[in-house]
Order: C-alpha cells, then sequence, then structure tokens
C-alpha cells in the first residue's frame, strides 16, 4: 500500500534527523567554515555593488567638492563618500583629526586631510586576510607597482603597531608582491592576483615590446627593470618589521623573492663583456616595429658598462630609459635596503648565509657610489664608472669603468636631492649641499622655473613641466627654514586649486598638470607634513611641540 504523502513526509524527517545525528560532527564543522566563507562573499558582493555605484575617482579628482578650507586658497574637500572609500583606518582617522587641530594653515590642514588618507581612500582594489593578497593600484593606472606601493604606504608605518587591521593590509601586500618578485624579479608593474577575480589590464605601451627573459601579460602589467623596485619591496618588508617586531612575514613567497632579488643584483653588477669578450646578457627590453615605447639600443641592452662594484639598472624610477647603467641614487636606496634587510635578519635569528651577503653587497656598493659618481663634491645621476687608464688588458678594468658621467637630477625618488630622506647620507653632508645647490639650478637640464612653479621635473614629461614630488624631497633634505617654507608653498599654491598633488606642474599656466590621482604624490606630500610637525613644529604647527603619529 502507498503512503499518504504526511506518512511519507515522516518518514523522510525521521531518516534526516537520523543522518544529521550521525553526521552531525562534521556538517557542523563544515557549516562554520561555509558561513565564514558566505560571509566574506556577501561581504565582497555588497562591497562590489557599493564601487560600482562611486563615481571613478580620476574623474572625481578633476573638480572641487565639499566645503572650502577656511585659508585664501579655499581648497576643496577631496575624500570620497565613506561608502566610496577602499579601506578604513580609525588609527589614520586619529591623524586626521589631530593635524587638523594642530596645524596653523587651515588650506595646509585641508592639504593634509586630502592627501594623508588618499592611498586607503582609493587604491585598495582588492584585500582578503585569510588569502593574505592585497592589491593596490597607483590611483589612475589600474596595475600595482613595487616602487609605488612602498611609498604610498611609506607615512603610515608609524601606525602599523596601533592599526592591527592596517598592518594585515601592508602584511599582505608584502606576500603579494614576494609572489610577483619571486617569479619576475626583473619586472616592476603588475595585474591583479588571480584570487581577486579583477581582469587584467591592458597596457598598450607593453605592444610590440620584446622582453628577455619572457613574461606573461596575465601576471605582468610592465617589465621594465629598475633596481629600485626592488628597493622598495625591501623598504615595504623592514618597515612592517620595524613597526610590528612580526617576522611572520618572512614565509616562503618572500624568501623566494629575496633568493631572486640577490640574483639580480649579482647578475646587473657584471660588465657587459666577460675577460674573453663574451657578451652577458641577463635582461634586454626594447620596443619598435610599431610600439609606442622606444627602440633600446644594442639589442634592447643599452649602454656598455664594465664592472665597478654599484648595479645596473635598465629603466629610471620615472620608468624612463636610462642613458647610463648605474644610477647613483637607486644604488644608494639599495645600499640603504640591504643594510636594514641584514638588520631583520640578525634580529629574527633568519637566513645567516642572506645577511652576511646583504651586508657585503650594502659596503660594496657604498664605497662605489663615492668612488665612481662623485667628482669635485657633485653626485652624478648616472654613471658608467671613472675611467683609470691603467692599460687595455680586461683584468686590468676589474673595479674601474668607462668614464660615462650624467650630472642631472629626475624628480623621482630615488634622487639625488632626496638622498637624505634614502637615509644614504646627512643633509649636512657638503657633497649634498654643493649637489643640491647645482641640482636646483639651471645647471640641472631637468630644473625649470616660472612665475609660479619651479622644480625638477625629467624626461617622462617634458622639461617644463617640473613635479611637485621634487620640491617635497627639497623640503626633507633641507634645515632652513626660509627654504622650507618656500617649497611648502609653492606646492600648496598649484594644485590647480583641487587640493590633491599632481605629478606635474607646467612653468607657463596654473591649471596644466598631469595625472589628477597620483596617489605616490599625495602619500609622500602627507609624510612631509608628518616630518616638519616633528622636527620643525614651529613652521607649521600652532604650539612647538613635536607631533609623531602612533605615539
Amino acid at each position: 500500500m502507498l503512503m499518504s504523502i504526511y506518512e511519507l513526509q515522516g518518514t523522510l524527517v525521521n531518516a534526516i534527523k537520523e543522518s544529521l545525528v550521525r553526521w552531525w560532527v562534521p556538517i557542523s564543522n563544515m557549516l562554520h567554515a561555509m558561513k565564514a566563507r558566505i560571509a566574506f562573499v556577501i561581504t565582497a558582493a555588497l562591497v562590489s555593488t557599493t564601487q560600482a555605484q562611486c563615481p571613478d575617482y580620476t574623474t572625481y579628482s578633476q573638480s572641487p567638492h565639499g566645503t572650502p578650507s577656511a585659508g585664501p586658497l579655499a581648497l576643496p574637500f577631496m575624500r570620497p563618500d565613506p561608502a566610496c572609500r577602499t579601506f578604513n583606518s580609525s588609527a589614520v582617522e586619529k591623524v586626521i583629526d589631530d593635524l587638523k587641530s594642530l596645524l596653523k594653515d587651515p588650506d595646509l590642514a585641508r592639504l593634509f586631510e586630502n592627501t594623508f588618507p588618499n592611498t586607503l581612500d582609493t587604491t585598495v582594489k582588492y584585500f582578503n586576510s585569510t588569502e593574505n593578497l592585497a592589491f593596490i593600484i597607483t590611483g589612475d593606472i589600474t596595475a600595482q607597482w613595487l616602487r609605488d606601493t612602498a611609498n604610498q604606504f611609506a607615512h603610515y608605518h608609524s601606525l602599523l603597531g596601533v592599526d592591527p587591521e592596517l598592518a594585515t593590509l601592508v602584511k599582505a601586500i608584502i606576500n603579494n608582491e614576494a609572489r610577483y618578485v619571486a617569479q619576475y624579479p626583473y619586472c616592476g608593474a603588475f595585474q591583479p592576483p588571480p584570487e581577486s577575480g579583477l581582469a587584467p589590464s591592458h597596457n598598450v605601451w607593453a605592444d610590440g615590446v620584446t622582453v628577455n627573459p619572457p613574461v606573461s601579460n596575465q601576471t605582468v602589467y610592465e617589465c621594465k627593470y629598475e633596481i629600485d623596485s626592488l628597493c622598495g619591496f625591501l623598504k615595504l618588508s623592514r618597515s612592517y618589521y620595524q613597526a610590528t617586531q612580526d617576522s611572520s612575514f618572512m614565509n616562503d613567497n618572500w624568501r623566494a623573492a629575496i633568493e631572486q632579488i640577490f640574483r639580480v643584483i649579482n647578475e646587473q653588477s657584471q660588465p657587459t663583456f666577460d675577460a674573453n669578450f663574451n657578451f652577458i646578457s641577463y635582461y634586454n627590453w626594447t620596443g619598435g616595429g610599431g610600439s609606442l615605447s622606444p627602440q633600446v639600443n644594442n639589442l634592447g641592452n643599452g649602454e656598455p658598462k664594465a664592472y665597478t662594484g654599484l648595479v645596473g639598472t635598465h629603466h629610471r624610477p620615472s620608468d624612463d630609459l636610462s642613458t647610463f647603467a648605474f644610477l647613483t641614487p637607486a644604488n644608494a636606496m639599495l645600499s640603504v635596503e640591504l643594510s636594514h634587510l641584514a638588520d631583520v635578519l640578525d634580529d629574527t635569528g633568519q637566513l645567516p648565509d642572506v645577511s652576511e651577503e646583504a651586508k657585503i653587497w650594502s659596503s660594496r656598493v657604498d664605497d662605489a657610489i663615492w668612488t665612481h659618481t662623485v667628482v669635485d663634491n657633485i653626485f652624478a645621476y648616472e654613471v658608467n664608472g671613472k675611467f683609470y687608464f691603467i692599460g687595455f688588458s680586461m683584468s686590468t678594468l676589474k673595479n674601474a669603468g668607462f668614464g660615462g658621467r650624467y650630472v642631472m637630477d629626475d624628480a623621482n625618488v630615488p634622487s639625488l636631492l632626496s638622498l637624505p630622506y634614502l637615509g644614504f647620507l646627512n643633509k649636512t653632508h657638503p657633497a649634498y649641499q654643493a649637489t643640491r645647490k647645482l641640482l636646483l639650478s639651471a645647471g640641472n637640464p631637468y630644473f625649470a622655473a616660472g612665475k609660479t612653479f619651479r622644480g625638477i621635473g625629467g624626461p617622462h614629461v617634458d622639461p617644463w613641466h617640473p613635479w611637485p614630488m621634487s620640491q617635497i624631497s627639497a623640503i626633507f633634505g633641507s634645515d632652513d627654514d626660509e627654504e622650507i617654507l618656500k617649497s611648502l608653498y609653492t606646492i600648496a599654491n598649484n594644485t590647480n586649486r583641487l587640493g590633491l598633488i599632481h605629478e606635474s606642474q607646467s612653468i607657463y599656466s596654473s591649471t596644466d598638470y598631469t595625472r589628477p590621482w597620483f596617489a605616490w604624490a599625495n602619500s609622500y606630500f602627507a609624510e612631509m607634513i608628518l616630518d616638519l610637525a616633528d622636527r620643525k613644529p614651529e613652521l607649521i604647527l600652532k604650539t612647538n611641540k613635536s607631533y609623531r603619529p602612533g605615539k
């Protein structure tokens, strides 16, 4: 006889109950995991939906918003709506509130209010603490540059010890970058990690470019080799440890990245020819054949180099081609960061052989900078090494060079103007003082001055568009109050009344600038304000009492 619908329902319920009792523990565990995952997915979906309704910040940053500041510049409030911000930190908000009440000038207070949180407000494109992954864009370019990211987060380092969530974000950035570096150590800009579900971006400047070793454009956005990009990864890593004393970021990914960094250092310190005139090339890059990127001489290898103890680089921090391979400020940063790396490894008792190698290279590069780049107390921006006429045997060219020397500076950090900021020397050093005087004059081919704006630029834009970043570096490198205030208000008065720091600014027109949304420049400005609040509080604060965030 067939069961009634009610009897069938009762039998099924009893069967389900028995099954649930038998399998309850594993199901409970599974449900707990599913609950966490579902919560994450729902949160991500809500964030995604909210973000989809938010205005594009590239457009948003080009027109004023909010109530103007009370100063003569009447600067707008340029932070996105709280629902549109990509990461929130209570520690960051406290610093903003503190400085708004402490700064004398309401226009400077507004500039700080806009710039200090800009990286967190606008550039955290993906963050998953469970996966220990984060993807940070530069601003108006949807790619993660190793160099930019390190600089975008430099002004938050003092807060990592008081904001665990912010520290977790930085740790996730380090892990993601470690994966990039371990796989493609010669590249500096990358696509989103596959776990993010974000689609890779198409870089038209990479079309038609030949890179060796070859790369995948699904992972790599642009493979220009810049030694300072690897320095940026080292800086972010050691700054995280210094702030948190947490060594858990030193995982297998990180160790693999460190191994690859030393591989690049060793390869790029080699001369173009060995003792038997065998041509040595570990990396080459060239455009051509209709590519937007330029063709590079010597089949993409650039100018030949001799052994000097310096480490060569193919591109500058501006992403422009080097004239000579040995870039002085990038090597200065490398020497500093390798010394810090050794300190971290010693402090944690890890990788003693790597620590020793880092110390050797830091000292070797430092010695080579003073030997090969300084003439009459003036640093050259790029060199091919000092030339010593000691015969024509290849073996006698050890520690010599070809004599090429380019005296100039580029605004992008690391620069010669930023050597004190990098920690390479004291701002009072005679060689820095003499070099600084030359760089901030017509003696530098990329210095330009107009009626309202002046500074150092570079070939990335053109000679008549100096970068505000150069004025920030000038402030870090000065103790002269008048000099500092002049540079500070040169920056503040030239935002096109938009209250953000742009990439470059024309000396001919106050409305002619590049990159309205450039997170690195915003972070660098805010970092400089915090530096002044600490070492020169009487210049910008209402009281002569140093202010340090996170203290």
